[in-house]
């Protein structure tokens, strides 16, 4: 067939599309960042402007610490066991985070006493102020995270939460994940700058 020009059409790309609750998530997530970045920043400044109070930070952030990162460890354990089906460890990884979450939280409170202890207060000194302000701040975030987690325990109660519905469990493990790296930079900028 003489004159017959015959084209080749490729499917054409598919653009890059993202969930739009995870877009949410990270577009939240940036700000928080933005937020502390400009926290920590400020603390430096201020540091540098002179009469800071020097004291030490609480034994009890060691404690929750760790706690924090057993209970990200937990999480992923438990996303991975809903991508494998299986409920019932989703169930208990994340009841432990939850329960972990609260005694994180618990552990915070329990770390201001130790500041009050030290005569460390919230007005004063701006020293006391800022570290006041970021771990308020990180908890009332860790308070939304665990808000996060019932959601998606209840979820898994109901069957919601399994390989083929791994959105509410993976926000909120990429999440959980994002509030424990927050604490440890907040951590280990408190011990080499306080």
């Amino acid at each position: 067939m003489r004159g017959t020009n015959i084209k080749l059409v490729e499917n054409p790309a598919r653009p890059l599309s993202m969930h739009p609750h995870k877009f949410a998530l990270w577009l939240f997530i940036v700000s928080i960042v933005m937020i502390f970045a400009s926290l920590t920043s400020a603390f430096i400044v201020k540091q540098g402007e002179g009469s800071w109070l020097d004291y030490q930070l609480p034994s009890m952030f060691w404690f929750t610490s760790g706690v924090i990162i057993v209970s990200s460890i937990l999480l992923q354990w438990g996303y991975f066991a809903a991508k494998r089906n299986q409920i019932q460890t989703v169930k208990l990884t994340v009841g432990l985070t939850l329960l972990l979450g609260l005694i994180f939280l618990v552990g915070q409170w329990m770390s201001w006493g130790e500041l009050v202890d030290m005569d460390v207060y919230f007005v004063g000194n701006p020293a006391g102020s800022f570290i006041y302000v970021l771990t308020g701040l990180h908890a009332f975030h860790l308070i939304s995270g665990i808000i996060f987690l019932i959601i998606v325990l209840f979820s898994a109660f109901k069957h919601k939460v399994h390989a083929q519905n791994m959105v509410r469990i993976e926000m909120c493990t990429t999440y959980w994940h994002f509030l424990g790296a927050l604490w440890l930079y907040l951590f280990v900028f408190l011990v080499f700058y306080h």
